[in-house]
């Protein structure tokens, strides 16, 4: 296997660990009340999960 000739240098690594940038979460909307959450979790607005109610929360 190859080894590399040279050190790398720290800016060409944070160069390529910068291009990675973090993204926003993606929001899914709830179908009764157009709230949004994160999906695949439950509501915390409704405590909706999967079209059944999971938890209680008061409003």
């Amino acid at each position: 296997m190859g080894q590399p000739k040279r050190k790398q240098s720290k800016q060409r690594s944070r160069k390529r660990r910068g291009a990675v940038s973090f993204d926003l979460p993606q929001l899914a909307k709830d179908p009764q009340d157009g709230t949004k959450f994160r999906p695949h979790r439950v509501n915390p607005a409704n405590g909706m999960y999967r079209g059944r109610q999971v938890l209680n929360v008061e409003v």
